[in-house]
């Protein structure tokens, strides 16, 4: 009888066994550079594992959420005050996205650092960094969803700055909000970036990065090409699922220790004294208080733009001057300026 099934199905569903177990076996034997044994060197899984606790979370969440300015704070309030374990679930969610903007930001700098974005890998870079934009604006519009009196300002300041944007910035900003201001279809708007435009755009990018390192392999330490390798399983495998089950243990430990939360309900009549974006947002914030507004927002991107293509512009620099480790200088005067205005930012308020 169980013959009889398995033919029914095989008729139908053409499965070629031997070629399924072939190409397992290859995929679980791929070789992995021996410096990937190395912690730091192993955070490219950290945003995945993490996204996916902000995908399992964030459905549960809309089992509630109710993306309306009139009844969203007040959700959000149910949420964490009424929902069985709703504080942990939500606390879950909002801890795993600023832990992935760090996993990211860290991720970047060690690829950075080590010049994993060498040719062939150029393409990863860019998918890498096109990521950490979408993380942003993730966490932006998930952050605005709260409709308290921090997030409404946050995200009415946040927004403006779009509109600064040469030639298209006006269009992106009425796009944006719906209107000349924040008001009920920008909440819905930011609703459906939020859960479904960036969450998918998120899966692809995620996709394309891990194909191309499939493609590619890990890449090898810039000054040893002859290094040992180990297959991905069980080593590599395992040291996936610890990571996994450290950052659900320190995310718990946060999520108690500093549970999310609510402030006070939006009031689009009084303003804040200070009103501050999430602190990955305050080096820019900080930057934007000293030189004017459209010339900060220029400068912003096209220190994006030269980012995006970095592989490009060192193999340029390296064909002019091949001892000149300009990727030194600049990912180390990077950090110490993002830092600097992190600090600032934090310290001024």
């Amino acid at each position: 009888m169980n013959a009889k099934i398995r033919m029914w199905f095989e008729d139908r569903i053409p499965f070629n066994r031997e070629k399924t177990a072939e190409t397992t076996k290859e995929l679980l034997n791929e070789p992995i550079p021996k410096h990937m044994k190395n912690w730091f060197y192993a955070l490219g899984v950290t945003p995945l594992i993490l996204f996916c606790f902000m995908v399992v979370t964030g459905i549960m969440l809309t089992f509630y959420y109710i993306p309306s300015p009139e009844k969203a704070f007040d959700s959000v309030r149910y949420i964490t005050e009424e929902v069985s374990m709703g504080f942990w679930i939500r606390g879950i969610h909002r801890w795993a996205s600023n832990l992935m903007v760090i996993a990211i930001f860290l991720h970047v700098i060690r690829v950075f650092f080590t010049r994993g974005y060498r040719k062939p890998r150029e393409l990863n870079w860019i998918l890498g960094i096109l990521m950490l934009g979408a993380t942003f604006t993730l966490c932006f519009t998930g952050y605005s969803l709260v409709n308290n009196q921090l997030s409404y300002w946050a995200s009415t300041v946040g927004t403006n700055m779009i509109k600064e944007i040469p030639l298209i910035g006006p269009s992106v900003l009425a796009l944006l909000r719906g209107g000349e201001n924040v008001t009920a279809n920008t909440l819905t708007r930011f609703y459906n970036l939020h859960i479904l435009i960036m969450p998918a755009l998120l899966f692809v990018l995620i996709g394309l990065h891990m194909l191309l390192v499939r493609l590619h392999g890990v890449a090898k330490l810039e000054d040893d090409d002859k290094e040992e390798t180990y297959p991905f399983f069980p080593e590599h495998f395992y040291h996936g699922l610890v990571i996994m089950f450290l950052l659900l243990t320190l995310i718990s430990a946060l999520t108690v220790i500093l549970p999310p939360g609510l402030g006070e309900p939006a009031d689009p009549t009084v303003t804040p004294a200070h009103i501050k974006p999430e602190w990955y947002f305050f080096a820019v914030y900080s930057l934007l208080k000293f030189i004017p507004l459209q010339a900060g927002i220029i400068l912003i991107m096209a220190l994006v733009i030269a980012a995006t293509f970095w592989p490009f512009i060192d193999e340029w620099i390296r064909k002019k001057k091949p001892n000149l480790k300009t990727h030194y200088v600049v990912g180390s005067l990077t950090i110490i300026i993002f830092l600097f205005f992190t600090v600032y930012e934090i310290l001024v308020h």
